[in-house]
């Protein structure tokens, strides 16, 4: 399959209910590397690094996100030149 990369922006109802410590735990269980923080409008916003299935499971993960999110939408774009991340990373 190979590796990729993906931007993920997931809307709803995504701070302030531990999406992003969700997200880190979802990425180390799969495997995956990158980042992932909140952003001012929002939204959270990921970097995700790794095996195209590995990443799969994480961008389905954040479809549903951790109990107490309410997740509307969940955009995608492929990164064709990202560096490489080590571990994953919760950003301020």
């Amino acid at each position: 399959m190979g590796r990729v990369s993906l931007k993920v922006v997931v809307s709803g109802r995504v701070q302030g209910v531990a999406f992003r410590a969700s997200m880190r735990e979802a990425a180390v269980l799969h495997g995956v590397e990158g980042w992932v923080r909140n952003r001012d409008d929002g939204v959270v916003i990921a970097i995700l690094q790794g095996e195209e299935a590995s990443v799969g499971k994480v961008v389905e993960w954040a479809g549903r996100g951790p109990p107490m999110a309410r997740v509307a939408s969940v955009k995608l774009e492929r990164l064709e030149r990202y560096p490489p991340q080590s571990g994953f990373r919760i950003l301020d």
